[in-house]
């Protein structure tokens, strides 16, 4: 009896052993799957994140596009402009475009219809502070005998306001 109760013990013994590996190897094997979704996880993530560089560049080309877009009509209305804001007795001779800068040249009959052109220039909505760089008075032209350089920053009427001066349009204020 002694030796069918070793025997027994020693099959308990083994039984549970046997238990607990298949255990082990059964949640190694959920380790091993987890591991597995994971890595793949990872390469889902690391395509996202390159797909969201990608968005964003072509949000950026689809920025710079729409402001193309918006300001395609500027050159159009700025020339239209400068035609009917010149008063007599002044002529352009030079137009120079720097950015958001326009350098204008020209020659006058007087002083006072320099002035009344650059009024004219800050109330055409399309441009604004004039401002007179040079102003003299030139031999070789008796009508227009005063010669004038003046600049002027370009703006455009329809776009949004930037009164805070962040760089950004303001947003619209909000109906009470």
């Amino acid at each position: 009896m002694l030796g069918l109760a070793a025997g027994a013990g020693l099959l308990i013994s083994l039984l549970i052993v046997m238990y607990y590996v298949g255990q082990i190897d059964g949640q190694n094997k959920r380790n091993q799957y987890l591991t597995d979704q994971i890595a793949l996880l990872d390469t889902q993530i690391a395509e996202i994140a390159e797909l969201d560089k990608k968005k964003e560049g072509l949000l950026k080309r689809k920025q710079v596009i729409e402001e193309l877009q918006a300001s395609r009509s500027q050159m159009v209305h700025l020339f239209d402009s400068l035609v009917r804001t010149i008063p007599d007795g002044v002529t352009l001779m030079s137009i120079k475009q720097e950015g958001e800068m326009l350098t204008l040249g020209g020659r006058s009959q007087s002083n006072a219809r320099v002035s009344t052109y650059m009024r004219n220039l800050e109330g055409s909505g399309w441009m604004t502070n004039p401002d007179l760089n040079v102003i003299e008075a030139k031999a070789g032209n008796a009508g227009l005998p005063y010669e004038f350089n003046l600049k002027v920053k370009l703006a455009n009427p329809n776009a949004p306001k930037d009164e805070d001066g962040d760089g950004k349009p303001d947003a619209a204020p909000a109906a009470a």
